[in-house]
């Protein structure tokens, strides 16, 4: 005899659908996918931020730089002073070994075109406030020389012929500016004469004392 089991089947209480399996994998791929999109953005975003800053630092280097070039004159300007400086300081310290010294300052004293060694800022300011004070870098050192150069105890006479008295007030002035010299004296002189050329000149005499 065939029997025929005409009453439904039961499920098992904790058994799923098919297609519900599917959409839970659908949802937890698409999970994954915008994580690690989200991940990869901030990654890129962290770069973009990294190459901005530095893009911004570049800008900043190349800005610099501009102005360096903008003021490339004023620095040559500058550096030029600083050089003059440090010559008149080297020629100081190298000089101040003996009266070797002294008359190799007074030679460039004497010398047309020339003057004492002075420092180039304490000048400047000392022609700004007081342009009678400083030397004249124009005067003709021809036209006067020296007859004697008397030294003891660091004490010096200088006496010479000048063709007047002007250019005995120019060396004056060189002898006080120069740091080799100090304590300048005019003292009295007169006028003179050179019979063979018969040219009128002026006898003249200073007192100083020297630094070496």
């Amino acid at each position: 005899m065939i029997r025929i089991n005409l009453l439904p089947h039961k499920r098992g209480a904790g058994g799923t659908q098919p297609s519900q399996r599917w959409l839970l994998v659908v949802l937890a791929v698409l999970l994954i996918e915008i994580v690690g999109l989200f991940l990869f953005y901030q990654a890129k975003r962290e770069e973009l931020d990294a190459q901005n800053r530095t893009n911004a630092q570049i800008k900043s280097q190349i800005d610099d730089i501009k102005r360096l070039v903008a003021d490339h004159d004023e620095i040559k300007k500058a550096l030029a002073v600083l050089r003059a400086r440090e010559e008149a300081i080297a020629r100081l310290q190298a000089g101040r070994t003996g009266p070797t010294a002294v008359l190799l300052e007074l030679a460039q004293i004497m010398t047309t075109g020339k003057g004492p060694s002075a420092d180039p800022d304490e000048l400047a300011k000392l022609r700004k406030d007081n342009p009678l004070a400083v030397f004249n870098p124009a005067w003709d050192a021809r036209r006067l020389w020296l007859t004697a150069y008397l030294e003891g105890q660091r004490t010096v006479r200088i006496e010479g012929l000048a063709r007047d008295g002007n250019d005995v007030y120019e060396l004056a002035q060189r002898l006080k500016l120069s740091p080799y010299f100090h304590e300048v004296t005019l003292l009295p002189g007169k006028k003179d004469e050179d019979r063979t050329a018969k040219i009128d000149l002026v006898s003249f005499a200073l007192q100083l004392k020297v630094r070496y």
